[in-house]
């Protein structure tokens, strides 16, 4: 089965907008809509239902039907999903998977609103056109059994990813001054938890060992495309 390395980036993306909102306008709960968290992410300045950003893209941004990392997946409204959806991409993989950011799609420990990252994305259009999803789903640990048809991708432009980059240097920042603060209390329980778990290793070499065993793309591809040519068989 196609699998994904997903990490939840609430606060993170949070911090990016509390530092961008004025101060009348911060966020007072990690809820997100899938809207704003793409055009934070993304830069792309188009604002209203999902569904209507591809209209509103016309004669303002370049669209497509090819993934590129940055660009905006806008999808089709279904009777699930009846206002559409938009997700980022983070990175193609192949011509057929692809990785995305997005929020309020899975269920994260029961709850909706919530932001995910490297969400993997399937091509399972008959013409090859991403016209047509799967992705994956968190509480299924899988791809989602639906398949979701989409307008296609809204490209950044030079303004756009200038919106974008200083939005994740402004969220990085904040991150960063969050955790140092937070470091001098969290080092020693960090070190008594790690001490007690495994004699003689350090909190830094801990965490790198938890990060060397997330899932490793290569075998993503493998899966993904072994399920793409399945795909394309059936």
């Amino acid at each position: 089965m196609v699998k994904r390395k997903r990490t939840v980036l609430g606060s993170l993306a949070v911090a990016a907008a509390l530092s961008l909102a004025p101060a009348s306008n911060a966020f007072a709960d990690t809820y997100w809509q899938c809207v704003p968290f793409a055009r934070l992410l993304s830069g792309i300045q188009i604002f209203g239902d999902a569904w209507t950003w591809w209209r509103q893209a016309a004669g303002k941004y370049e669209t497509g039907f090819q993934p590129k990392t940055g660009a905006v997946l806008c999808f089709k409204p279904t009777g699930k999903m009846k206002l559409g959806h938009v997700a980022v991409v983070n990175q193609v993989l192949t011509e057929r998977v692809i990785q995305i950011s997005h929020a309020n799609w899975s269920r994260i420990d029961g709850t909706r609103g919530q932001i995910e990252k490297d969400v993997t994305v399937v091509d399972v259009s008959p013409q090859g056109d991403w016209s047509a999803v799967k992705v994956w789903y968190d509480p299924v640990r899988d791809l989602g059994g639906s398949t979701y048809p989409t307008f296609g991708f809204i490209y950044q432009d030079t303004t756009s990813r200038t919106y974008a980059a200083s939005g994740l240097s402004a969220a990085q920042n904040t991150a960063i001054s969050m955790a140092q603060s937070a470091a001098s209390m969290a080092q020693s329980a960090a070190s008594q938890m790690v001490t007690a778990a495994r004699p003689g290793a350090g909190p830094m070499q801990m965490l790198s060992q938890a990060a060397d065993s997330s899932d490793r793309i290569a075998a993503l591809i493998q899966a993904a495309t072994q399920g793409s040519k399945n795909q394309d068989n059936n």
